[in-house]
């Protein structure tokens, strides 16, 4: 009877073994492999952190700068070089002065065959350039797919690129210190302040203005203001009827070389307007300093808030809020940023 047990337990145990032999092997996560999920909701995964970029969006590439990955950019958007922006980038990246980092696209196309000679390990494109997503994934070529709506969506995109270039302890730096910026700004303007209203209105005309879901809308909540625009929209088209019956404290403008203010201030159908009768009609100076997509966005939030209450923020200097900007997003490329 022992025997007979005995043999029972010694075929059992070969048959246990002989089933563990056969197991699949469960594959550990290589320690360097990266994972984040895009604004398409679609998860990226890089076996190691990105080394060979092309970004084909521009304040993508300002975020990659604010990183200190800028080494492992190979491809950039075509409009870096076209655009106003150029002048500073060239100050910060010798390769960008002589053009000789190959530009096979930007929103507006992509040359796909370029973008593949470049050999790159991940690509950084908007999330609407459907099909040229999937040419790059059907390639097995990595894309991060961007689509940028609100300044939360600014910090998630930069803690991304943190992950994706293994500089999370820079990405997080630079998301608090403009954190820090805003919140120091705001304490200022806070007290006994008078909310002021403001339109605002893009380089493509006067009455092309963003509504309450936009970026736009938060920086102006931002700088303590109200949006005279309450539509919903994130771009519309408006009427002067409309201008002249929301009335605005202040008119502000993106930057754009061939605009005129001093035009604003001659059209006679604007004339009762306050922001036009009391000459509060600004300009944003540079879409580089200002640029709404990037962290950079907290110049503009200072811009907005001296021109709506110079009262209450008289002792902020811009030039030296610009260096120290430029200082914290860009630590020592800012030296050469700050005579731009």
């Amino acid at each position: 009877m022992l025997r007979k047990l005995f043999t029972i337990m010694l075929l059992g145990s070969f048959c246990l073994l002989l089933s563990c032999s056969n197991a699949p092997t469960l594959k550990t996560k290589d320690a360097n492999s990266i994972s984040v999920i895009d604004f398409r909701s679609k998860v990226v995964n890089l076996e190691h952190p990105a080394k060979r970029i092309v970004c084909l969006i521009e304040s993508a590439l300002s975020g990659i700068y604010m990183l200190n990955s800028e080494s492992k950019v190979v491809g950039i958007s075509s409009n870096v070089y076209s655009e106003d922006v150029f002048r500073y980038y060239a100050a910060m990246d010798k390769r960008i002065e002589s053009k000789s980092i190959p530009a096979p696209g930007n929103w507006d196309f992509v040359n796909i065959e370029s973008v593949i000679t470049l050999n790159p390990d991940l690509v950084i494109i908007w999330a609407n350039q459907t099909e040229s997503i999937e040419a790059l994934e059907g390639k097995g070529i990595p894309v991060y797919g961007v689509m940028l709506k609100s300044i939360s969506d600014v910090y998630k995109e930069i803690s991304d690129l943190g992950k994706l270039t293994a500089k999370t302890t820079r990405a997080d730096s630079i998301i608090n210190f403009t954190k820090n910026e805003i919140s120091g700004y705001q304490h200022i303007i806070s007290e006994k302040q008078t909310v002021k209203s403001i339109y605002f209105s893009w380089a493509q005309g006067l009455l092309e203005t963003s509504g309450k879901n936009s970026m736009v809308n938060e920086l102006i909540e931002l700088s303590g203001c109200k949006n005279v625009c309450t539509s919903p929209d994130e771009h519309i088209t408006i009427n002067k009827e409309k201008l002249i019956e929301w009335n605005p404290d202040i008119m502000v403008m993106w930057c754009n070389s061939r605009s005129n203010i001093d035009k604003i201030f001659e059209m006679k159908e604007l004339a009762r307007v306050k922001a036009v009768r009391n000459r509060k009609v600004f300009q944003i100076p540079s879409s580089f300093l200002c640029d709404l997509w990037t962290l950079k966005f907290q110049y503009a939030v200072i811009l907005l808030s001296i021109w709506a209450n110079p009262d209450k923020v008289r002792d902020l200097d811009l030039k030296e809020e610009k260096i120290k900007m430029l200082k914290g997003l860009y630590g020592e490329k800012s030296i050469k940023l700050a005579n731009e």
